[in-house]
């Protein structure tokens, strides 16, 4: 649109060109052109600019400098702005200014901004058109925004009914109408199909007006071929069946035709026979007459030869005189008028030229006359120059010379040739003499001779012409005898002739009924073999030809949907083109257009043999894969097939291979990848650009846009960079990438066809199916191939063939029953086409055989199949989590081999079935992190369920979600223990068939149910009232997620290990031996870490035992490290040895070279000891081709107590334990130590109960550790317990420890385990007989102890209340459930508000709480600055403070609303918060200006408005009796206060004040009267233990009770107070459940608040510190801790 608009204003248009290397620099001097251009060159110009040749961010903030300022600072040097002033000069002093440099660049910029007009084209999808716009605020102020709307219906129907108006002459106008409104409809489907497949399955399609114009260039080249192709068809069946009827119908007339004609030719026969006799007798007659004739003719044939012999005789003594004759003549023809005249003229002439004329007068028989002789005077002699002179004068020079070349020369008299001789015979009448006195002279010189020599030479002729003439007259006599005899001959002849003419005439007649006869005969023989070849055909025939009739009236509807499944649908997964087309069918029912029934791509546009060859080149056989090969072979766009498993590929290929297909790969560099691009476009080969990634390079622009044209001399080309190269038409380009789910913005969809090639599981089967027989019965499967390219060979012949007759038959005129040829053609035809039809049945029953026995495989195929797509799912959960087909299906082949063998086949499919599932389960595992193995093993058990059908889809759903969507009515029967959640979950619950009445029991037998929810093993306990029986295990897991969901996690183990095996929940541990074996030196190995791991010590420890140690070099990328990286793999690929490159994640601009290195890999090439390791943190930037085709595994530590030991213990060896000084001890210590490591890893798990922060122990820690324990004990005769306690407690694991509240927990459980007790085989390591520490054994006796671990530790082990795991397990959970249900097709319901009415909802809905701030002023006065009362301080301070919040919360909701009605600009800010709201968020810009808080919006509104009335109620009431501590903005301000006040009123120093605790049995609302000194407060939130109010102590907390409301304490301040050593719990006080915090601007913690001392039973629980000699672990394991606030 901006080229037609400078088109027609003129204006000139520059777009800069990208390229893989256009960087910066070529940037500027772009800018250089056109700012030149425009201030320069004075020429209007139009600067399109489009955003994806936004190469850096630099570029914008150069065109934004254009548009504020008209320049880009800094851009000309000194040597670019000379010309520019001198150019710039008149214009500035016509201005009337001084030409200084200022004037004179600030003229130039004044030019450009006049001049240059900047166009910019920006696709508002993403964030980063968002973030560009706010960080140039020119794209805005500085431009006139034209927003391109998506059309309305009005505008789609108008373009429709303009371009295809040539079809509208061959429809209908009601059907034209309704093509019209289908093109509209269709889009219109799409836009919304797009969006609903983005919302359920965050796939990306975008629907642009280039689409929708493809979809009718589509339809129109789909209309025309098909009812060309249909009509052809049809109408060569019809002529085949006509011609078939109209021989059947000849039969009996050529029969009659037959029995006619038979009389007539006997009849004619016997006339012929007359005829002969009588031309015989006239024939002796006219012989007689005849030899008269040619006698005569002879005689005057020899007269004629005599004349003819004389006549040629004369003629060439002739030819004698002629050569002189003709010089002569040309010599006068060059006679000039003026060389005559000359000769005339002379008045004393030479005596050559006097004696030519005289032999001239002699020959013209001019006299003489007689002068006196000069030499005697007294003499006469004959003078001719006299009369020559008058001759010359008479004639004139022209008749002159014409007298000469007219000269009679044939009638010469004798007499003037006597007297001419003796001139002739002079030497002095020589022509060349005479031509040295005169030219003209020397023509009449030769003139003469030539007479002379005439003369002689026809004075001997003469008796020959005499001779001539007598013989002349003789042959004429002879010839008017011939004529004579001539005569009567000719009569007889015509008599004979007629005679003859009559005869033939009956022999014709004859022939002809001989040739009628013959011919009906032939074609009663052609016609029996033509009904007899191709009758059989006729009703199949008359089958197709009524199909084909059908098929064209209902064209119109099938190429719609035809041409909309390929313009549109290519991106679609199967299901959402089944449900687009069925929604474009109705569409098409509605307006009366006929489609075919169950209209589908597959079915109305695949070509049977074409397919079948597909398949045989690699497509898969599904109508899914069919559909795409056929948009691929229509679509006028090149194809960009998603094809994460390699299919498209490898079809692509197979198909191409002999169009010899060049293949590049996109992380080739650009010069080959061109250089490739340019040969295929000149010679027309194929190309295929594999792994593309979002983002193609710009330099492709030209090939995928197909902006060819013609050149100068008509050919078409294309320019491709800097080169125009001649576009072959064979050329063809396709582009492939492995990204399972892609985001290519509109800009590349609408210039390239979109394929979603991911593998179907039907596809996926049939393959499998293929390997397995291939493997198991290798000549089966030969057998199957061999009749699949057999068949399709075979179809093609037939179809060929078939094609052929009917052309033959189309094509042939007149009688077809004449053409003998043809009907033989057609007759050896069909024998061939029965024989192959033969063939083909034979072969299909053999191959329904063979398919039967294959068949007997499938169950293995459609296994793995299955978990193939178990496998794919898992991209969806990490990135990281990538597995290629190629692997899967190696995998696959080695679980056939390694499998154990059967003759049952029963048997063999069991054991196949399972070995590779357990295999797959295996090599997955170790490259899934902890969190998600058992996801998957479940995944794994409900996809193998799902497949055999037992996994009913609702009940499945509900699990995932937790809800079925609706709620039976019924009360809940006992909210004491029975929750709002979990009966809201059972009300949904029941609403599921087999579930019904569900609740009803549960109300009938409420101590059952409330037993079964106490239990602390719910997952394993029996459904009470009989349900238990009733339910399937996934049914059973259902009621467990509404009763006990932190029960699911384990319910989930167990539904796994009863339905695949124990195997399946315990992951084989950390191998690295066993990942060698199964990479190779073209498959890196890669480990996936997470936080705090390290490989790196396991590495160099393997290569120490593969003997690679000093061949291993290790590499930690990061900037400037790639080059020096790519460096040293290629030595070491040389020279075998191994690298190690750390941290990948850290170089994410290198990766895609990294890919191009593996990718290139030449296995021939590389050393075989060569392997490339890799580490890497997840990340969607590292390459997906690496970790589809590499080892992967997971470093992380083992998720639970019993893994963790036994990775642990997997790496000891005996002789390890038995080679120390103090083997029991060391053994001991050693179990102890590992036991502790495994504790402080999997308390983790409990998030903050578990520690306040997550700290990333390592097993370096561990070994480090392990190290000082050999050292210590070899070092001391004793075990020195308190060394190793504080060694690995305070050094090695309290080197990362941060927070002393989890030092103090560290050290409990470290000094619980690394004590004296150890040593007794009877030591608890933790609660449970499994925890027992050990006897002395061997590693294997270890291990065999850890395995009779619990797999899910009880809560107590890590010394936390069971309620803690609920929490946790909670968590693990929803988490659990979450992403499983993400990997679930979703639902979208559709038809709800939009996103922004919902936030303007959210935001009015808050901003009518009004907030108002407070009166600052009106409060200082009130509560003034008080020595004796602080706080009036901390009131006003706390007042400031909300003030600041309300604010905050009060102007940008404002802002808000005004930025959703597009009144203000909606800033970063503004839309973060947008979200939040949209989320149920606290907006980042509520929060940073706030105080810490879990709480979820609504709750955080409710809790902040109760915050202000606390703050209000103190304002107007005054000093409040209790302090409600979680209404403070800022509490240790308040608590200083409280210090303060006790402080100044004693007058002591403060610093010797500290609290003393008392918790209070009074009701808060009951107290009106504060403490004299100190203060009441209340409103804290007790976690990990409960308040017993009759004994005043700490107590275990109640099961599922995971917080209490904490009673009223009063902080009773003390001087010098001595810290209590009996009887109490040193208990932190946080304001959030986070517990972690950090150190804010005021020296506070922004979490903690203080540390109280609550009463207990137990010993003292104290800082580790402080209290060691009263020291109890109890309440410290258990992490009790007090909050100001909760999250909900």
């Amino acid at each position: 649109l901006a080229r037609l608009a400078a088109h027609i204003v003129d204006y000139k248009v520059f777009q800069i060109e990208i390229t893989k290397n256009y960087r910066v620099v070529e940037w500027r001097e772009d800018l250089k052109s056109v700012l030149r251009m425009a201030g320069y060159d004075l020429a209007h110009v139009v600067f399109l600019f489009v955003d994806t040749q936004i190469a850096e961010e630099i570029f914008l903030e150069n065109v934004n400098n254009i548009l504020s300022s008209g320049e880009v600072p800094n851009l000309f040097d000194d040597s670019d702005l000379g010309p520019i002033f001198e150019k710039m000069t008149p214009l500035v002093m016509q201005a009337g200014l001084t030409p200084s440099k200022t004037n004179l660049y600030s003229m130039f910029v004044r030019m450009v901004r006049s001049h240059l007009h900047v166009v910019m084209a920006m696709s508002p999808l993403g964030a980063e058109y968002t973030n560009r716009i706010r960080q140039f605020p020119s794209l805005i102020n500085n431009t006139t925004i034209d927003w391109f709307s998506p059309w309305p219906p009005e505008a789609l129907g108008a373009v429709a009914r303009t371009l295809l108006k040539d079809e509208a002459d061959t429809l209908d106008d009601g059907v034209f109408d309704g093509v019209v409104s289908m093109c509209a409809d269709i889009h219109s489907s799409v836009t919304a199909a797009s969006a609903r497949y983005l919302d359920e399955m965050r796939r990306y399609n975008y629907v642009t007006p280039t689409s929708y114009l493809e979809l009718i260039n589509t339809i129109k080249l789909v209309l025309k071929q098909r009812r060309e192709k249909i009509s052809t068809r049809r109408d060569r069946l019809s002529v085949g069946l006509e011609k078939l009827n109209t021989t059947k119908e000849e039969v009996a007339v050529l029969k009659q035709q037959l029995a006619d004609q038979q009389p007539i030719l006997e009849q004619t026969a016997v006339q012929v026979k007359e005829q002969q006799a009588q031309i015989s007798k006239d024939k002796e007659d006219a012989t007689v007459v005849q030899a008269e004739a040619e006698e005569a003719s002879a005689a005057a044939g020899a007269k004629a030869a005599e004349c003819t012999a004389i006549k040629e005789s004369a003629e060439a003594d002739l030819a004698e005189a002629l050569p002189a004759l003709d010089a002569a003549v040309k010599c006068l023809a060059k006679l000039d008028k003026s060389q005559i005249v000359e000769v005339k003229a002379l008045k004393k002439p030479p005596p050559g030229v006097r004696l030519t004329l005289k032999a001239v007068c002699i020959m013209f028989q001019i006299k003489s006359v007689k002068i006196n002789d000069p030499d005697n005077p007294q003499k006469k002699i004959d003078d001719y120059w006299g009369p020559s002179q008058k001759m010359l004068n008479d004639l004139g020079p022209d008749k002159f010379k014409q007298e000469l070349i007219d000269f009679d020369k044939d009638n010469i008299p004798e007499s003037v040739i006597k007297i001419v001789e003796p001139i002739c015979q002079s030497d002095e009448f020589a022509p060349a003499a005479i031509r040295n006195v005169s030219v003209a002279c020397e023509a009449m010189c030769m003139w003469v001779h030539a007479m002379r020599k005439y003369f002689y030479v026809s004075r001997e002729v003469e008796p020959k012409r005499k001779q001539l003439a007598a013989s002349e007259a003789e042959l004429k006599e002879a010839t008017d005898m011939k004529n004579a005899a001539e005569s009567k001959l000719a009569a007889v002849n015509e008599k004979v002739a007629r005679l003859e003419t009559e005869l033939q005439q009956a022999i014709d007649k004859m022939a002809s009924l001989e040739e009628q006869v013959a011919r009906c005969q032939v074609q009663l023989v052609n016609a029996d073999k033509l009904i007899g070849g191709l009758g059989g055909e006729a009703k199949n025939w008359e089958e197709q030809v009524r199909q084909l009739t059908a098929q064209l009236d209902s064209l119109v509807g099938d190429v719609l949907v035809c041409a909309g499944a390929i313009s549109y649908l290519g991106p679609f997964t199967s299901v959402y083109r089944g449900q687009v087309i069925g929604g474009w069918l109705e569409a098409l029912s509605k307006r009366s257009l006929k489609a075919t029934p169950e209209c589908s791509l597959a079915k109305i546009l695949a070509d049977p043999v074409a397919v079948r060859q597909w398949n045989i080149d690699g497509l898969p056989a599904d109508a899914f894969s069919v559909e795409n090969g056929i948009i691929m072979s229509v679509t006028k766009r090149w194809p960009l097939m998603i094809d994460p498993q390699g299919q498209a590929n490898r079809f692509l290929k197979n198909s191409q291979a002999k169009a010899h297909l060049k293949t590049v790969k996109a992380s080739d560099s650009t010069k080959k990848i061109q250089q490739t691009l340019e040969m295929g476009i000149r010679v027309g080969q194929p190309v295929l650009l594999e792994n593309v990634l979002e983002v193609l390079d710009p330099f492709l622009e030209p090939v995928l846009a197909n902006q060819t044209y013609k050149d100068a001399n008509g050919s078409l080309v294309i320019k491709l960079g800097d080169s125009v190269i001649p576009f072959h038409s064979d050329f063809r380009f396709a582009l492939t990438t492995v990204i399972p789910n892609p985001h290519y913005p509109p800009e590349v969809s609408v210039k390239v066809a979109l394929l979603n090639f991911t593998i179907t599981q039907e596809g996926l089967e049939d393959q499998l199916l293929g390997i397995t027989v291939a493997k198991e019965r290798p000549d089966l499967e030969e057998l199957k191939n061999n009749l699949v390219v057999s068949n399709a060979k075979m179809a093609k012949q037939l179809k060929d063939i078939e094609s052929e007759i009917l052309k033959l038959l189309s094509e042939s005129t007149g009688n077809i029953l004449d053409d003998e040829n043809l009907i033989n053609t057609l007759a050896q035809s069909k024998v061939t086409s029965n024989e192959i039809q033969a063939k083909a049945d034979e072969a299909k029953k053999t191959e329904v055989m063979i398919d039967e026995t294959r068949n007997k495989y499938r169950p293995v195929a459609f296994r793995a199949a299955i978990l193939f797509f178990c496998v794919a799912d898992m991209a969806s959960v990490d990135p990281m989590y990538q597995y290629s087909m190629p692997w899967f299906v190696n995998l696959f082949m080695r679980a056939i081999d390694d499998s154990e063998k059967s003759e049952d086949i029963e048997e063999r499919l069991k054991t196949l079935s399972d070995f590779f599932t357990c295999s797959l389960y295996e090599n997955i595992c170790r490259s899934l992190f902890e969190a998600h193995k058992l996801l998957f093993s479940f995944c794994v058990a409900i996809k193998i369920l799902q497949g055999d059908g037992k996994i009913n889809a609702d009940e499945w759903r509900f699990f995932l979600s937790g809800s079925s969507g609706s709620k039976v009515d019924e009360p809940n029967p006992d909210e004491s223990w029975l929750t709002a959640a979990v009966w809201g979950s059972l009300t949904s619950l029941a609403k599921l068939p087999e579930f019904d009445g569900i609740c009803k029991t549960v109300k009938t037998q409420l101590l059952a149910w409330r037993a079964y929810f106490d239990s602390s093993e719910t997952h394993i306990e029996p459904i009470p009232s009989g349900w238990q029986q009733k339910l399937d295990p996934l049914q059973r897991l259902c009621v467990l997620r509404c009763v006990r969901p932190d029960k699911v996690v384990p319910g989930m183990q167990e539904y796994v290990k009863h339905y695949i095996g124990t195997r399946f929940i315990e992951p084989p541990p950390f191998n690295l031996g066993q990942s060698y074996k199964d990479a190779s030196a073209t498959m890196p190995i890669v480990f996936v870490l997470s936080p705090g791991a390290d490989p790196a010590e396991d590495l160099w420890k393997f290569a120490g035992e593969m003997k690679m140690s000093k061949k291993l070099i290790v590499i930690s990328l990061g900037q400037g490290q790639g080059p020096i990286a790519e460096k040293l793999m290629g030595q070491a690929m040389e020279k075998g040895t191994w690298v190690l490159l750390q941290n990948c994640h850290l170089a994410s601009s290198w990766m895609p070279r990294l890919e191009a290195i593996v990718e290139q890999y030449d296995a021939e090439a590389i050393h075989r000891d060569f392997r490339l390791w890799l580490t890497s943190m997840p990340s969607d930037k590292f390459p997906v081709s690496i970790l589809q085709n590499s080892v992967k595994m997971t470093i992380e530590p083992p998720r639970g107590v019993k893994m963790n030991m036994k990775g642990s213990y997997i790496n000891f060896t005996d002789n390890y334990f038995d080679s120390h000084d103090k083997p029991a001890p060391f053994k001991k210590l050693m179990y102890g130590l590992c036991f502790f490591h495994a504790l402080l890893q999997d308390r983790r798990k409990f998030g903050p109960l578990g520690f306040n922060i997550r700290y990333e122990f390592t097993t370096g820690d561990l070994k480090c550790c392990m190290l000082q324990l050999e050292t210590f004990l070899a070092r001391y005769e004793e075990v020195p317990y308190q060394v190793l306690v504080n060694l690995f407690g305070h050094i090695n694991y309290g080197g990362r420890i941060t927070d002393d509240w989890d030092r103090r927990m560290v050290m409990t459980m470290l000094m619980g385990i690394v004590n004296e007790g150890i040593m007794s085989d009877e030591f608890k390591l933790a609660p449970g007989e499994f925890y027992l520490s050990p006897k002395e054994g061997s590693v294997k006796d270890y291990l065999a102890a850890i395995s009779e671990f619990p797999l899910n530790p009880h809560p107590n082990v890590f010394g936390l209340h069971e309620n803690a795991d609920i929490t946790c397990a909670q968590n693990e959970t929803i988490e659990l459930c979450e992403i499983m249900l993400g990997l679930q097709p979703k639902v979208s319901t559709g038809g709800g508000k939009s996103r922004e009415e919902i936030i303007g909802e959210v935001a009015t809905e808050l901003q009518m709480r009004q907030l108002k701030p407070f009166a600052i002023d009106d409060i200082c006065s009130r509560y003034p600055l008080s020595y004796s009362e602080c706080m009036n301080t901390v009131l006003s301070q706390e007042c400031i403070r909300y003030n600041k919040l309300i604010r905050k919360y009060n102007s940008s909701l404002a802002d808000l609303l005004k930025a959703l009605k597009g009144l203000v600009v909606m800033s970063a800010e503004l839309e973060a918060m947008a979200d939040s709201l949209y989320a149920n968020q606290v907006p980042a810009a509520w929060a940073s200006a706030a105080y810490p808080s879990l709480k979820p919006l609504a709750a955080w509104v409710d809790d902040l408005v109760q915050r202000l009335e606390f703050i209000n109620n103190w304002v107007q009431g005054g000093v409040p009796p209790i302090y409600w501590i979680s209404g403070f903005f800022f509490p240790q301000a308040f608590l200083t206060g409280t210090l303060q006040n006790y402080a100044r009123k004693y007058k002591v120093a403060i610093d010797s004040v500290a609290f003393d605790f008392e918790v209070m049995s009074e009701n808060p609302k009951t107290k009106t009267k504060g403490p004299a000194d100190g203060c009441y407060i209340h409103g804290f939130f007790l976690e990990g233990a409960s308040w017993d109010p009759k004994e005043k102590v700490l107590t275990e907390a109640k099961p599922k009770e995971l917080y209490t409301t904490f009673p009223m304490i009063w902080l009773s301040p003390q001087v010098d107070r001595k810290t209590p050593t009996q009887g109490i719990y040193a208990c932190p006080a946080y304001k959030t459940l986070t517990r972690a915090g950090t150190l804010s601007t005021t020296g506070h913690s922004t979490n903690f608040v203080l540390m109280v001392e609550l009463p207990s039973n137990e010993p003292c629980s104290g800082i580790f510190s402080k209290y060691v000699e009263t020291f109890s672990s109890h309440w410290i394991k258990r992490a009790v801790a007090l909050f100001t606030s909760l999250n909900y």
